[in-house]
């Protein structure tokens, strides 16, 4: 695999870590100990915050901020300008501040414009509808949509709608 790419425009922090055959787009920033894996696209303005840890073959578009204490796994995609929070109680002076960490496993989906409200898990090729507000853990397989957002359906990996269904369906119908 070929080296990464880094725009020159692009700013990443010493001590951070981009994998061989990732892109780094305009005006993106990386910080010092986030780890960004291999086979990766990061688009124009996106802020990935330190200790943030991304997967291989993880799409993210432009302008998304991943704020430390989030993991993506590989194959999550995140479109353009998704936010991913990392305070439970935002304040501009709070001494007692803790981060609270954010789990999406692999091959989510998450849509353009949504919120991923800090201290839940994405499971695995969820995918949660542009605009979206996450507050909530969201099930393997598991599509959700609204302010906050709630479970319309069941996809497979390939983001197809294969159930409205309270229950996801059959385990073979998922792949």
């Amino acid at each position: 695999m070929e080296p990464a790419q880094i725009h020159p425009t692009a700013t990443v922090d010493e001590g951070a870590k981009v994998g061989d055959g990732t892109r780094v787009w305009h005006l993106a920033y990386i910080r010092g100990s986030a780890s960004v894996g291999s086979g990766c696209n990061l688009g124009r303005n996106v802020y990935i915050d330190a200790n943030v840890q991304v997967g291989d073959l993880v799409k993210i578009q432009n302008n998304v901020s991943v704020y430390e204490g989030v993991t993506l796994e590989d194959e999550v995609f995140v479109g353009p300008s998704a936010v991913f929070t990392n305070d439970l109680r935002p304040r501009a002076q709070n001494p007692g501040w803790q981060i609270t960490p954010t789990l999406v496993r692999r091959g989510a989906s998450i849509g353009a414009n949504a919120t991923i409200v800090c201290g839940v898990t994405i499971g695995e090729y969820a995918m949660v509808a542009a605009g979206s507000v996450v507050t909530k853990d969201v099930r393997p397989h598991q599509l959700v949509a609204g302010n906050p957002a709630r479970p319309l359906g069941w996809v497979n990996r390939l983001g197809e709608v294969i159930s409205k269904d309270a229950e996801p369906p059959a385990e073979d119908l998922l792949s």
